[in-house]
């Protein structure tokens, strides 16, 4: 396993101590919400961090392909669905509809891209640079929560539109390999 691939892992296995964090937060146990936000900032630097290692030492692997969007996509998934049912602890009101947005994207992904593997027999996994700026725009909005700022309304506005607008773009890449060669 390369040092980029046990990367991606470790920010995978963050994932429970994040939302542990987020369970037991409260007003009497403030810490916790910073421990949170260490986690978090921790899974969003060793995010960069894990690409940067494997573009330098030019070791690009299927596993690596694989794993490191997926912890991106638990990450994202876990927090939104915990921030949201902790909200009110947060001082915060999430509205369901933004969490349900955000996880149909990355189902809908997830789903087309073993469906496409199925149908195709192999899967090339490329972000676009759409999808980057939408999943750094989704982990800031969480930081944004995390910090308790007052432009949180602005962050879920940006966060659903990047969020739509990269999941039609990913449903468009996805019908055009689907239907590849098959005139």
């Amino acid at each position: 396993m390369t040092i980029a691939n046990k990367i991606s892992v470790f920010r995978i296995l963050i994932i429970p101590f994040f939302i542990a964090t987020i369970l037991y937060y409260d007003v009497n146990h403030e810490y916790l919400r910073y421990i949170a936000l260490g986690l978090f900032i921790l899974a969003m630097v060793s995010d960069g961090l894990d690409g940067y290692i494997a573009r330098k030492k030019q070791v690009i692997t299927k596993a690596g392909a694989i794993i490191d969007p997926l912890a991106d996509k638990l990450l994202i998934i876990a927090a939104f669905i915990y921030l949201y049912i902790r909200a009110n602890v947060f001082g915060i009101e999430l509205p369901l509809w933004i969490v349900v947005i955000v996880i149909s994207r990355d189902f809908i992904i997830l789903l087309g891209s073993f469906v496409i593997y199925i149908v195709k027999g192999n899967l090339e996994i490329k972000p676009t640079i759409l999808g980057k700026i939408t999943t750094n725009i989704q982990m800031f909005t969480i930081v944004v929560i995390l910090l308790k700022l007052n432009f949180i309304s602005f962050m879920w506005i940006l966060t659903v539109i990047t969020t739509v607008i990269s999941g039609f773009n990913y449903i468009q890449r996805g019908f055009k390999v689907l239907y590849a060669n098959d005139d």
